[in-house]
């Protein structure tokens, strides 16, 4: 089987490109291979291309995609994107979202013009759910046209980790297109979890014997205590190892307990949580590699996409493509025959 190959922009630390390739295990289940090659990957953050070089053994390109000419990107059949969200966040109220006026916003705009350049089969991009709403619900609506008219069928939807197996209530724009002259829209595949019983719980994935460094200082939880909504503790939200954990962010390195990112309470002691419960709770493998400073793994994997939720959707795009490369091959075939019927014909 010819492997599709995939260029990954914004590619971090490579959530999106783990579900694409499949291959992988998580909580005792295997995610196929999905039969890929990455070809290109960028990003400008070097402890996360780090990461990313270490697990892949590609070499992200880590220039600003705005000095990156389309040309110099080798060819791919799908381009997979998440582009900054910061600007489109809900919780980035400090500044106000900016959205499409933020610079930042405007990264999509880059996709486009590779898009528009290269023409692959496919792409996928991903952004956070804010971004449906931002700049009073117009600066959705101008991505998805930009998208199609770089010549691709477009289709989004809101996808909930949860959902999918992922003990996180991480909720995620994805966005799919399809080269219009492929003649198909894809449709997302339907969630494998339908019960909120049959959720992944937070517990599946804690780690024992927790250094001390993670616990926060009786200060710390005195001084949370005292505030006003510290008996409430609606700020610092203490988990319940019994359900999901809320959305992981790239800041946990400096969590507090006043902060609105998920904390424990372990016999009586708050604790943040490690790294590797982190990407657990991302849904990335065991044997991926976290490599640099603590505030560098933190940054990477809050900004992920949960490889587990990707493969879901990686599956049903590849193996819709494969169908439609048969479909076209078939066609070819009919009409060569067709061909040479008339031939004979005459």
């Amino acid at each position: 089987m010819k492997k599709l190959k995939i260029a990954s922009l914004f590619s971090g630390g490579g959530g999106t490109d783990i579900g694409f390739a499949g291959g992988f295990d998580f909580l005792g289940k295997h995610y196929a291979d999905n039969q890929i090659e990455i070809v290109y990957a960028n990003d400008i953050e070097d402890s996360a291309n780090k990461m990313f070089e270490k697990n892949f053994g590609v070499t992200p390109d880590n220039r600003n995609i705005r000095e990156i000419k389309s040309d110099e990107i080798p060819y791919f059949d799908i381009l997979t994107g998440g582009f900054p969200c910061q600007s489109f966040s809900v919780s980035a109220q400090n500044p106000k979202r900016l959205g499409i006026k933020d610079e930042k916003g405007t990264l999509f705009f880059e996709m486009v013009r590779v898009l528009k350049a290269h023409q692959p089969k496919a792409f996928f991009a991903e952004n956070v759910k804010g971004i449906l709403s931002a700049n009073n619900k117009e600066a959705f609506p101008l991505i998805i046209e930009e998208f199609e008219k770089a010549g691709y069928n477009v289709s989004y939807k809101l996808c909930v980790a949860t959902k999918y197996g992922v003990p996180q209530k991480r909720e995620r724009v994805f966005i799919v297109g399809i080269r219009k002259d492929l003649n198909f829209t894809f449709e997302f595949p339907e969630e494998p979890i339908q019960n909120v019983e049959d959720y992944t719980p937070l517990k599946a994935i804690l780690q024992q014997d927790i250094d001390e460094k993670y616990y926060f200082s009786e200060r710390a939880v005195q001084g949370m205590l005292n505030s006003k909504s510290g008996k409430k503790m609606n700020k610092g939200r203490a988990q319940d190892i019994e359900q999901p954990s809320n959305t992981v962010s790239s800041h946990l390195a400096k969590v507090s307990l006043n902060s609105t990112d998920p904390v424990l309470l372990e016999n009586g002691r708050y604790r943040r949580y490690t790294p590797r419960e982190v990407a657990r709770i991302q849904s990335f493998p065991e044997n991926y590699e976290l490599l640099g400073s603590e505030g560098a793994q933190y940054r990477m994997l809050g900004n992920a996409i949960p490889p587990v939720m990707m493969w879901y959707i990686a599956e049903k795009l590849v193996s819709d493509l494969r169908n439609s490369d048969a479909v076209a091959k078939q066609h070819e075939l009919e009409e060569s025959f067709g061909q040479l019927d008339l031939f004979e014909a005459s």
